[in-house]
């Protein structure tokens, strides 16, 4: 596999997964009550990718923001080298977020992380207005699952990934949706594929600002 897992109970059980990143072991709280509540194939793809391209992918004092951040896996790992994390989600995900992210950051991190919630292309303006909210990276693992949500994705990625932004996307295909999504995503923005892993279906995308 191209990420190491230390444990893993039975998927239809509620667990506690533990895997290791940046050094440290991350112990997440996982549940088959929603999607936001599992680890997904593209999560454990960009975090692996995270950590082993950390000089290429600087995180150190960045301010960094996750959308669909669901368990948040992909945030910890991001507090882990040393980034200022904003991690969001919808309400009904924000409080097993909210107790991951806190479990496995308090004590090891530079910044204290923050949880937010967001809900795609609804009240962007008002609550993240450009002028007040600029992030360094932008990072979404595994957030083309909603098919009747996808327009709205897009234009929350569009209101993020402004001039000096980075977003890096990590997505495994296994719909045509995906597909048709990510050639709008192509269109969208200025892209270049980071990482391939064949055997997952997972590729991680790297896409700025379009002038």
């Amino acid at each position: 596999m191209p990420w190491e897992v230390v444990e893993k109970k039975k998927i239809w059980e509620p667990s506690c997964e533990t895997f290791s990143f940046a050094g440290q072991e991350i112990n997440i709280k996982t549940s088959l009550d929603s999607f936001g509540a599992l680890i997904w194939p593209g999560a454990l793809a960009l975090c692996q990718y995270l950590e082993n391209n950390c000089e290429q992918i600087d995180l150190m004092d960045k301010a960094v923001l996750e959308i669909g951040a669901g368990t948040g896996l992909v945030s910890i790992v991001a507090c882990l080298l040393g980034a200022w994390v904003t991690a969001t989600d919808l309400p009904n995900i924000l409080g097993n977020l909210t107790y991951n992210i806190s479990r496995n950051t308090r004590g090891r991190c530079r910044y204290t992380p923050q949880v937010a919630t967001l809900a795609w292309g609804h009240d962007l303006k008002c609550a993240f207005p450009s002028s007040i909210f600029r992030y360094d990276y932008v990072l979404a693992a595994d957030v083309v699952y909603h098919h009747d949500c996808l327009d709205e994705l897009l234009v929350t990625m569009e209101h993020f990934c402004r001039p000096g932004t980075t977003l890096i996307w990590s997505n495994k295909v296994r719909f045509e949706s995906d597909r048709k999504f990510t050639e709008r995503f192509k269109n969208a923005f200025d892209i270049t594929v980071l990482a391939e892993i064949p055997q997952e279906q997972v590729k991680i995308y790297k896409a700025t600002f379009r002038m």
